[in-house]
């Protein structure tokens, strides 16, 4: 079992505050930065290039690219805090100014979830005693935003350091000049692929190994296409 169902243990899991996952930003990090690093070197050594020109713009994508990243997804988790900042606003300027309105509100929601009766009033009035309370099931059920308050800075480090690491495997074996360093470079970067949706698997129905095989195939179709498209330039311009 994931967790314990004695009433102290549920009393003490539903305590606790909600914590914010940064899977969704590790997981799309990690695999971006694999993909278009891996990419960009397929691309330059398709085209024929040296591993001295490979490095340069490898090394420059992941920084430049995963610090862009990292500011997209900073910016974004930070306009969704600010709408859900607004939204509590907004809650809180109804119920001062039609209570009554904000109170039906919840009467049609706890309806729609199968209350009824004097249940129903009774939940009703105990949501609305309490203004966090409705207002936090106001956010839920009428936006559909999820609870927990999303972390701008969190998000775009998560972001960052997960592209990094996954977007400097397909540079080592250029970076320790090793004989013929594109080959290790195809395994390397296979391994992280696979190793990305074993990780994603934690968080899934689907089993480890059919994680892990979507993800290689995802990366490996972004890498093939880009190898491709460096060899037809290079005997285009050759």
């Amino acid at each position: 079992m994931e967790h314990g169902h004695t009433a102290e243990e549920v009393s003490e899991r539903l305590s606790q505050p909600f914590k914010n996952a940064y899977l969704k930003d590790c997981v799309y990090g990690g695999i971006d930065g694999a993909v278009t690093t891996f990419a960009i070197v397929a691309g330059v050594h398709g085209a024929g290039f040296s591993p001295t020109i490979i490095l340069a713009l490898g090394i420059a994508n992941v920084l430049a690219d995963g610090f862009s990243m990292a500011a997209s997804n900073y910016s974004a988790t930070k306009a969704e805090f600010e709408d859900i900042e607004r939204l509590r606003a907004v809650e809180r300027r109804h119920i001062r100014d039609v209570p009554e309105g904000e109170r039906e509100e919840i009467r049609q929601i706890l309806q729609n979830k199968g209350l009824s009766g004097q249940t129903l009033e009774r939940a009703v009035e105990e949501i609305s005693s309490n203004e966090e309370t409705w207002i936090d099931m106001m956010l839920v059920d009428e936006y559909g935003k999820a609870p927990g308050d999303p972390r701008p800075m969190r998000s775009a480090l998560a972001t960052f350091f997960s592209f990094m690491a996954c977007g400097l495997v397909p540079l080592l074996p250029f970076l320790l000049a090793l004989h013929d360093p594109f080959p290790v470079a195809i395994i390397t970067t296979a391994m992280t692929f696979f190793a990305i949706g074993i990780l994603k698997s934690n968080w899934s129905l689907h089993p480890w190994w059919r994680s892990g095989l979507e993800t290689l195939l995802i990366g490996s179709a972004a890498a093939a296409i880009a190898y491709y498209a460096g060899h037809f330039v290079s005997l285009l311009t050759g």
